[in-house]
């Protein structure tokens, strides 16, 4: 079979920029062992413009001329968009399969005569976001149980026959690769005396706002008052020279960790390849993921997890989900003082990931599994008909739920979306006695209360 696949995102041999990537060469390279005839178009970008293998069923051509560095990718030229529908196009001819990874190819007329799996990867970025509202494939992938009530609660909000067509299929690791791993060529980029000298904490992230480096560094600023054997390892970006805005980023968390005091506990590395991350995380005493990015995996989390690193990360978004509270250290959004005890804590005893949270791991995010599900959805995948668009009326009769994105804590919700906790203790009584327009006004909620509810994103409508 010949199964063509999209990627927005550049694509290297030996590098992956995220977990979406990484996960991408799973799929792609469990497709090419199957004996099938993988095709990737990915976009090009100056340092990924030649075409390569993965596997030797498996060929990326780096052709497609989105807008480089991110974000919004589309920001291109009319003439680039028509040239990437070109280019689609030419690589879909006598394909058998389409597989568009990460949601992000946006023209569906291009796919509407080729059976056609979409995967959805975050739940935050625009272009992701659209694809899913665009879907016209057969399957549409979510990876993990967040993201399906995501994707109900808001595509599935007006067509009601998408619960046919989604399908979850949790994100596996390879636990064979992430496991305990005694550092060696890590220490190519890594100077060893780091790791003779001082305690690691690990910040293996993008450099986004929301993927925590704010909350690390308030962090590091209570741990610092407890103690000073430890530094703060975090990766630099792939193409830090051409991209002014990633500079910026970290010229501005120089200037921040210096305002408070901590400048000296952070470390700054080269990009960890994918081979060595087993050592990378094995390396560390606990990582951290205390942002607000609203995940749909996290895999660093998980992974560091798998090697025998402990991680804390707050109770956002599928944090909140993925692991049971007593298998992995979660503190509340914003919460630095809990955050530094409990770090403080790993440090002090040194204890490893148990033994039941990697059992669990291998359980329910199970790496063969993964890849036997995503065969088994596109090469059974048909062409399909374009969902029926069927909006349902909002009327004082309709009943509303807590949003999936919010959670309540005691009297508290805490909006993933908005990175905020707010006080709503009548919210969460509705809620739990069923909660309709009338239903609130009889409480003495007013009209303005609870538009500002629905407008805001705190409760959505049930569809009947």
């Amino acid at each position: 079979m010949k199964i063509t696949i999209f990627s927005i995102v550049p694509l290297f041999p030996d590098y992956d920029m995220g977990g979406a990537q990484k996960h991408l060469r799973y799929i792609a390279n469990h497709l090419g062992e199957r004996g099938h005839q993988v095709t990737i178009v990915a976009t090009k970008r100056h340092d990924t413009n030649a075409s390569f293998h993965w596997h030797p069923n498996v060929t990326i051509h780096p052709i497609l001329q989105f807008k480089q560095p991110f974000p919004s990718p589309y920001d291109t030229g009319a003439h680039n968009l028509a040239n990437i529908i070109q280019d689609v196009v030419t690589h879909l001819e006598g394909a058998d399969r389409f597989y568009i990874h990460d949601g992000e190819m946006l023209f569906p007329y291009v796919y509407k005569d080729i059976p056609t799996v979409v995967g959805l990867r975050d739940n935050v970025y625009p272009e992701t976001i659209m694809g899913a509202y665009l879907f016209r494939g057969d399957s549409l992938i979510v990876i993990s149980e967040y993201s399906r009530r995501f994707v109900e609660s808001t595509v599935g909000r007006f067509f009601p026959d998408l619960d046919k067509r989604l399908t979850r299929i949790n994100n596996g690791l390879d636990w064979d690769h992430f496991k305990p791993t005694p550092p060696d060529k890590i220490f190519d980029i890594i100077p060893k005396d780091i790791r003779d000298n001082y305690k690691i904490i690990l910040h293996p992230h993008r450099p986004e706002d929301s993927k925590g480096i704010w909350q690390t560094i308030d962090m590091v600023e209570k741990l610092a008052q407890k103690r000073s054997d430890f530094r703060v390892l975090f990766p630099r970006w792939l193409g830090l020279k051409e991209d002014e805005a990633v500079q910026e980023f970290y010229q501005r968390m120089s200037e921040v960790a210096a305002e408070k005091g901590v400048g000296e506990y952070f470390i700054s590395h080269a990009w960890i390849p994918y081979e060595l991350l087993p050592e990378y995380y094995s390396l560390g005493d606990v990582t951290l993921s205390l942002g607000w990015f609203v995940e749909s995996f996290g895999n660093a989390v998980y992974e560091s997890h798998g090697c025998g690193t402990p991680t804390v990360v707050a109770r956002i978004a599928t944090h909140r989900g993925l692991l049971p509270e007593h298998l992995i250290d979660k503190v509340d959004f914003g919460d630095a003082d809990s955050a530094a005890e409990i770090v403080d804590e790993i440090l002090t005893t040194e204890r490893p990931t148990s033994p039941e949270a990697i059992d669990f791991l291998k359980v329910h995010y199970n790496f063969k599994d993964q890849l036997a599900s995503y065969a088994r959805v596109i090469e059974n995948a048909k062409v399909a008909e374009p969902m029926t668009f069927t909006p349902q009326a909002i009327t004082p009769e309709t009943r509303f739920d807590l949003a999936p994105w919010c959670y309540a804590t005691d009297d508290r919700i805490y909006h993933d979306f908005r990175a905020i906790y707010r006080y709503e203790g009548v919210l969460l009584s509705l809620i739990e006695s069923g909660l309709t327009v009338d239903k609130a006004q009889a409480f003495g909620v007013t009209q303005e209360e609870f538009e500002a509810w629905y407008r805001e994103g705190y409760i959505v409508p049930v569809r009947s």
